[in-house]
């Protein structure tokens, strides 16, 4: 139980920081540059300079297309997941957590693969060319798989959200009687 607690806590922290990243850093892709004020933009330049993510800054559209769905999908269910997680021992958070989980692990998928397999280019932004930096930006990346990966395993094989998971090995209860 205490295991499940610290995850429900890591779980909160991922959605509670997700809504400022989300409102001031991705959606920077979408929105018009006149809405941000400079700080905010000159961040977005170092961040991309830094790290070498030229995505955030000259984003391709299949990239704008899952900022879009973060926006549209995934933002107004931060602060409820974020409450859920806080509170702990939610059941009817089960549902959503696995729709959003599978969603942003598979969103997650192309962009990692992008970052290690695309030939990028030195201008007009600079993305990884080595190794080296290319798992530094795949290490930005890996939390927005990892966490909704372990997210996702919880609410299956939980029994505080998932009841008919034996505490056994997560196999269905129904599922043990006909062995």
């Amino acid at each position: 139980m205490a295991t499940l607690r610290v995850l429900e806590l890591i779980f909160f922290f991922y959605f509670a920081t997700h809504i400022p990243i989300t409102l001031f850093i991705d959606l920077q892709a979408l929105l018009p540059e006149h809405v941000y004020p400079e700080p905010l933009k000159d961040l977005m330049k170092w961040y991309a300079e830094d790290f070498r993510d030229p995505m955030v800054v000259d984003p391709p559209e299949w990239f704008k297309s899952f900022v879009f769905c973060e926006a549209l999908i995934q933002l107004p269910f931060f602060p409820i997941a974020a409450y859920a997680f806080l509170k702990g021992g939610c059941r009817w958070i089960r549902t959503p957590a696995i729709i959003y989980s599978t969603h942003v692990a598979t969103t997650l998928i192309p962009i990692l693969a992008h970052i290690l397999f695309y030939q990028f280019t030195e201008k007009p932004h600079p993305g990884p060319q080595t190794s080296q930096e290319r798992w530094m930006l795949v290490s930005i990346y890996a939390p927005y798989l990892v966490v909704p990966l372990l997210m996702l395993l919880t609410m299956l094989l939980s029994t505080t959200y998932n009841p008919t998971a034996s505490k056994s090995g997560g196999m269905p209860a129904k599922a043990k009687k006909k062995n």
